[in-house]
């Protein structure tokens, strides 16, 4: 199951774990994405269903996984990709914008994860993959609320996969940066970040990064090779952030 998948990252992890044989879950909030995304990746041959739902709301999650569930059987592996990323100035944020990126970033992922896992933890194997940001990692201006959020994400990380370790279940976090989605363009065309050439100018490998990158990241922690990986934070970067 990949949540946010009908677009942008999380559709590009949709694609590639059904790529790799996964029936994959497509969840997403935007009444019908969810949908449509899963036809065109069946199309080119996966075997994948798409599901509505709204991840801060709880009864919305455990709907669509029940269904989720009908359809292509048990969970085994979770990737919580739903996020908003807006900007605001820390002094004019409101208790709205902080409590509504805070509801999505992490209260969604506690209702995703905590929603999946007994069917993780039943089969005695499952993966658990948290899509933070580098915003988490080294702040972000203007962003407050989305680097509180996906900070959050990092320290859920490691005390699941603390707590569920020995059920079978990896939980790992993939952390980007400077990745080219339509939600990053929109904010081009509006003024508010600068362009993919002007930032590659900034990052050591010299290009910005695709959602098949993150997705390739994904794909090698859910991995059988990767059952001795829990509790870690994959920076996805092209080196603009070491640390």
């Amino acid at each position: 199951m990949v949540t946010g998948a009908a677009a942008g990252i999380g559709r590009s992890i949709a694609e590639r774990l059904a790529q790799d044989g996964f029936k994959v879950a497509i969840l997403d909030v935007v009444d019908g994405a969810a949908e449509e995304a899963a036809k065109r990746i069946a199309d080119d041959g996966g075997v994948t269903a798409g599901f509505q739902a709204d991840v801060s709301d709880r009864g919305q999650v455990d709907a669509a996984l029940a269904a989720a569930r009908a359809e292509l059987g048990p969970l085994s592996v979770v990737v919580a990709n739903a996020a908003v990323a807006l900007q605001q100035p820390f002094l004019q944020m409101t208790l709205e914008q902080w409590n509504r990126t805070l509801a999505i970033n992490l209260t969604g992922t506690f209702n995703v994860v905590q929603s999946a896992l007994p069917d993780l933890v039943a089969a005695g194997w499952g993966r658990v993959v948290l899509i933070s940001s580098s915003s988490a990692q080294r702040g972000a201006p203007n962003m407050a609320h989305y680097a509180a959020s996906k900070g959050g994400q990092l320290a859920l990380t490691k005390a699941l996969a603390m707590e569920f370790g020995r059920s079978g279940v990896t939980v790992n976090t993939v952390a980007p940066s400077s990745i080219d989605t339509p939600s990053v363009q929109k904010k081009r065309d509006a003024g508010q970040m600068p362009s993919a050439q002007e930032m590659a100018k900034f990052i050591p490998v010299g290009r910005t990064g695709t959602g098949a990158d993150i997705a390739a990241a994904v794909s090698y922690l859910v991995a059988d090779e990767a059952s001795y990986i829990t509790g870690q934070t994959v920076s996805v970067n092209g080196g603009s952030f070491i640390g």
